[in-house]
C-alpha cells in the first residue's frame, strides 16, 4: 500500500481556473484509459490498493477533486458535482484523452452520472467507453444518511465541521466498513489527515451540499443510467449501511436490464476492503460488456 506521502510524490498539480488540483497519472502509452473517480470525504488515495495492478494494463488518471485530498479547498467555492465533472473532462482533454473507461465510487458515482448525461445529450468532449460504479448514493430516495452527514448539512454545519476530532472521525467513518474489513486506526488516521490537509475540515459543510444537488437533480442523473448505451455495472459491498444493499435493490428496481454484482462481506469501500475482488470485477466487466 502507498503511504499518503508516497501517493503525493507520484502526482503533480494542474491549474483549474486558478485552483490547484492534484492528480496522478500512470502508463500514458497504454491503449485504453481508465479514470478513477473518488468519493466523499476522501480522495484519489482511495485507489492506491488497486493502482499498480490496473496500471499494468491501462493508462490511469485519478485526481483529487476541488475540496478533497491534496487539492485546494477554498472557503466559499461553488462546490458542485457539475463543476467536478467539468474538471475531469478538462483534465482528460488536456492530457490528450478522448475516450476513457470510468471506475467511480460514492460522490464520484454522481460525477460519472453527469458525464453519462452529457454523452446522452451528444456532448462528446471525452467519450465514455464503460462505467463501473461502486457503492454510492445514486438514488437519492434510497440513501441512509449518517448522523454526521445530517449534522454537516444542518444550520450548525460549519461549527460541526470544525469540531470533529480524529477520534470522532474514526468512530463515524469506521462504521461504513464491514466489521471484518474495517481499516486499522493508523489507516483511518491517514484518511483524516488528507481530509484536514489545506484546512479541508473547515469546508466539509460546504462540500457536503452535494447531497442537496443529488436531490434536486435526481431525475437527470437517474435518467443518465436508464438511457445510456454505455456498458454499465453497479458493484456493491452490501454491508455498507449508507449505500449498500439498499442501493443495489433500488438499482435493480429502476434501471432497465440491471447489472448488479455484490461483494459479500464488504462495506462502503470495496476498493479498500477487497481490492483484488474489485480488480477481478473490473476485468470481468470489460471482458463481458466491452471486449466480447
Amino acid at each position: 500500500m502507498y503511504s499518503t506521502q508516497d501517493w503525493h510524490d507520484k502526482g503533480e498539480y494542474y491549474d483549474y481556473d486558478g485552483t490547484d488540483v492534484f492528480y496522478v497519472e500512470e502508463n500514458p502509452d497504454a491503449e485504453e484509459t481508465v479514470v478513477l473517480v473518488h468519493g466523499f470525504p476522501t480522495s484519489s488515495w482511495d485507489w492506491c490498493n488497486v493502482w499498480d495492478e490496473l496500471a499494468d494494463s491501462f493508462h490511469l488518471v485519478a485526481l483529487d477533486m476541488v475540496g478533497f485530498g491534496f487539492s485546494d479547498k477554498p472557503a466559499g467555492y461553488p462546490y458542485s458535482l457539475f463543476d467536478q465533472a467539468d474538471l475531469h473532462e478538462q483534465l482528460l482533454s488536456d492530457l490528450g484523452v478522448d475516450r476513457t473507461h470510468v471506475l467511480a465510487h460514492d460522490y464520484g458515482d454522481t460525477v460519472a452520472q453527469e458525464m453519462l448525461a452529457r454523452q446522452n445529450e451528444g456532448d462528446d468532449t471525452v467519450e465514455i467507453g464503460s462505467t463501473l460504479l461502486l457503492n454510492g448514493g445514486i438514488f437519492y430516495e434510497a440513501i441512509d444518511m449518517t448522523r454526521t452527514q445530517e449534522l454537516l448539512l444542518g444550520p450548525d454545519g460549519a461549527e460541526i465541521a470544525k469540531g470533529i476530532t480524529v477520534e470522532m472521525f474514526r468512530d463515524a467513518f469506521g462504521e461504513v466498513f464491514a466489521d471484518e474489513t474495517r481499516p486499522p486506526d493508523e489507516e483511518l488516521d491517514a484518511f483524516w489527515d488528507l481530509i484536514n490537509h489545506n484546512a479541508g475540515n473547515e469546508v466539509m459543510h460546504e462540500v457536503i451540499r452535494y447531497l442537496n444537488e443529488r436531490r434536486d437533480n435526481r431525475d437527470r442523473w437517474v435518467d443518465a443510467l436508464c438511457e445510456t448505451e454505455v456498458p454499465l455495472r453497479f458493484a456493491v459491498g452490501p454491508e455498507d449501511p449508507v449505500s449498500g444493499e439498499n442501493m443495489a435493490k433500488r438499482y435493480e428496481e429502476v434501471v432497465p436490464n440491471p447489472d448488479v454484482k455484490r461483494f459479500d462481506g464488504v462495506g462502503h469501500y470495496p476498493q479498500w476492503e477487497a481490492p483484488d475482488r474489485v480488480i477481478e470485477e473490473h476485468s470481468a466487466f470489460l471482458d463481458e460488456k466491452v471486449r466480447n
